[in-house]
């Protein structure tokens, strides 16, 4: 993991835990990408920015363990979206910090962590949120473990939208341009063969 000035380790984890309606309602991370399951690809650039590393996932959670990695469940039912999975991950989190990717963005930056943690240095809040082309990428993140406590309140009120909760904590947006190819992510068939066709020739 590359150094950073936050005084902690930072843990990451990646978001597996959606239903995957877009691609037919089957288990996202685990969809061939270019001969290898969609999850592979992330963990490949995501897990050398970070100390340890998790998955979160609500199904098959014996096929994501064989990547190497503890597997972490929503605590909430139904299937409840992203902050049900990063508020798992952060009650098994034993880092300062957390840092938060989805299963389906096989061409992430290689900085993104360490993007978000300068961003977080000498910020009051404790939380860093990417953006590209002027949209905010919700789910690429980097949140302090000491905003739990506010997010299973959140949650627990029955909200389940990310980026309200973002701005209650006074986010940091960090600018990585106008490219939003980075981010892109695999929502359908025809996503699913451009990544593999882009994968096949890096």
């Amino acid at each position: 993991m590359p150094p950073n000035k936050l005084g902690g380790d930072i843990a990451g984890v990646i978001l597996a835990g959606g239903r995957g309606s877009r691609l037919g309602g089957g288990d996202k991370g685990l969809v061939d990408v270019a001969g290898r399951p969609m999850i592979s690809h992330v963990i490949d650039r995501f897990a050398p920015q970070v100390s340890t590393l998790s998955i979160n996932a609500n199904r098959n959670a014996a096929r994501y363990l064989e990547f190497g990695y503890a597997v972490v469940a929503d605590t909430l039912g139904n299937f409840a979206g992203p902050l049900a999975g990063i508020a798992a991950a952060l009650q098994h989190c034993a880092c300062t910090y957390l840092a938060i990717a989805p299963c389906d963005s096989p061409f992430l930056p290689s900085d993104l962590v360490v993007r978000l943690a300068t961003a977080l240095e000498n910020a009051p809040t404790g939380i860093s949120v990417a953006m590209s082309g002027a949209r905010l990428q919700p789910v690429f993140a980097l949140i302090s473990t000491t905003l739990l406590v506010s997010l299973t309140d959140y949650l627990a009120g029955g909200s389940r939208k990310i980026s309200p909760w973002y701005r209650q904590q006074n986010m940091v947006e960090v600018d990585f341009g106008v490219d939003e190819s980075p981010f892109a992510n695999i929502n359908s068939p025809d996503d699913l063969a451009a990544a593999s066709a882009k994968l096949r020739v890096q």
